[in-house]
């Protein structure tokens, strides 16, 4: 309150050599900025973009995941990153670090999926779907999966309507995902499923490669991904591109992966 934001035109992309000026814009006082995962990502690329965002009090992630190489980067240079979880039906991010801001109310049903209360919630949906997700009063049902530790704290894993039923058993891309990119050759990835006529989906893994390194073989990623999850979670199938699809604000566009590689049985 009481200060003027200054905003970024990214109708035609992030452009990270614009965003010294908009932090220096800010001037004195306590300053705060909002970006994607895939924007941070971009801004770490450019010296003079990372050295604005460590600049900051704080720096909010949201609209998605961010991977633990991309948080790993941004602590190196100091960026004070506060990973935020929320959605329009929650006024925004309204979960910091896994934490509920002051009034939010938290709770894991027993199929996995989050709810959210509190009076950052809307009252409802104009033409509900069914079912409703705001059914219960001063609840809303979120569409993700998550659990709370011993502490209350907040780990979000993933989208139910994304999950990958493969060979009876469910796999969320986002933990996949997170693996990948712990391997050496991966600058970044998405995971998602195909149609399969033994195991109803299958497992796939689009991956971009870092620079200087050799595109990994499936073999090699399957058995990074099987150090930390079930092998059930492993890709049965990999593609080598130079860029993710992504829409809206910068989130990974797997319908549009699912089109591309699943052909006419998808």
């Amino acid at each position: 309150a009481g200060t003027v934001p200054v905003e970024l035109d990214v109708s035609t992309g992030f452009d990270v050599a614009a965003l010294p000026r908009a932090v220096e814009g800010l001037g004195a006082g306590r300053r705060y900025t909002a970006l994607v995962a895939s924007q941070l990502a971009k801004a770490l690329t450019d010296p003079a973009a990372a050295a604005a965002l460590a600049s900051l009090d704080a720096v909010l992630v949201g609209g998605g995941p961010a991977s633990r190489p991309i948080l790993d980067a941004a602590a190196a240079v100091g960026i004070p990153l506060v990973r935020t979880y929320g959605m329009s039906e929650t006024a925004g991010g309204c979960v910091y670090d896994g934490v509920p801001l002051d009034g939010v109310r938290l709770r894991v049903d027993a199929d996995g999926r989050i709810a959210i209360g509190g009076p950052t919630l809307a009252k409802g949906y104009r033409n509900p779907p069914d079912p409703d997700p705001f059914t219960e009063a001063g609840w809303f049902r979120t569409n993700d999966y998550g659990v709370l530790d011993d502490s209350g704290v907040l780990t979000v894993l993933g989208r139910a309507d994304e999950a990958i039923s493969t060979g009876g058993l469910t796999v969320l891309p986002q933990l996949v995902e997170a693996a990948l990119a712990t391997h050496p050759a991966v600058a970044d990835c998405a995971v998602f499923g195909l149609a399969d006529d033994r195991l109803g989906q299958r497992v796939v893994a689009a991956v971009v490669v870092a620079d200087g390194r050799a595109a990994p073989t499936l073999d090699a990623l399957r058995a990074h991904v099987a150090a930390t999850l079930d092998i059930t979670a492993a890709p049965r199938e990999l593609h080598i591109l130079d860029t993710l699809p992504r829409r809206g604000i910068g989130k990974v566009d797997r319908s549009a992966l699912v089109r591309r590689f699943g052909g006419a049985d998808v």
